[in-house]
């Protein structure tokens, strides 16, 4: 990111704690959590606290649709694995980037459901699984990997819808047209 960026000195904190937090963990009842995943939800809870009650609204809608869509994926992964036709978190990648690019318009509140549902989502399966007598660490290693990947994905895709936008202000296409034409 270019330093004068206001996003920046956000961002550099916050990835910065999740890399330093993966590792830390404690136990609450029968769950391990691990403190970034953690971490990651209580921001995606404080970003979401600042919006407009409709907004909220919608916004947690799609998060919850994350969520059932997480788990339910994880699920079937365990339950019918055949369909699992390449690497898991590839497809859980694209599946649920996918999701996010149909729910919402903006970056900012995609990656705002991607984090906030996919945690919901670890947190709900884990809760799942432990009525088998399974346990499951709650934003572990496994998670992050996932999350940076659907993260990635949606960044990847956001930066191929602007970009028409960025060639069109940077070398004026047009514009070149319409002198040779006169």
């Amino acid at each position: 990111m270019n330093k004068q960026n206001p996003y920046r000195a956000k961002f550099a904190p916050c990835i910065l704690a999740v890399i330093i937090l993966s590792t830390v963990h404690f136990k609450v009842g029968s769950f391990q959590i691990f403190a970034s995943g953690l971490l990651l939800l209580l921001l995606s809870y404080i970003i979401l606290s600042k919006k407009k009650l409709a907004s909220l609204l919608y916004t947690y809608i799609c998060s919850f649709i994350v969520t059932i869509s997480y788990v339910t994926f994880n699920l079937f992964v365990i339950f019918d694995p055949v369909w699992v036709i390449f690497q898991k978190e590839w497809m859980m990648g694209f599946c649920l980037s996918c999701l996010a690019i149909i729910l919402q318009k903006s970056l900012k509140d995609r990656l705002l459901i991607i984090v906030s549902g996919t945690m919901q989502g670890e947190i709900l399966y884990a809760f799942y699984l432990s009525k088998f007598d399974f346990s499951y660490p709650i934003g572990a290693i496994p998670y992050l990997d996932v999350s940076a990947l659907v993260i990635l994905l949606i960044v990847c895709w956001c930066a191929l819808e602007n970009a028409g936008t960025f060639f069109q202000t940077h070398f004026h296409f047009m514009e070149k047209g319409k002198q040779k034409s006169s």
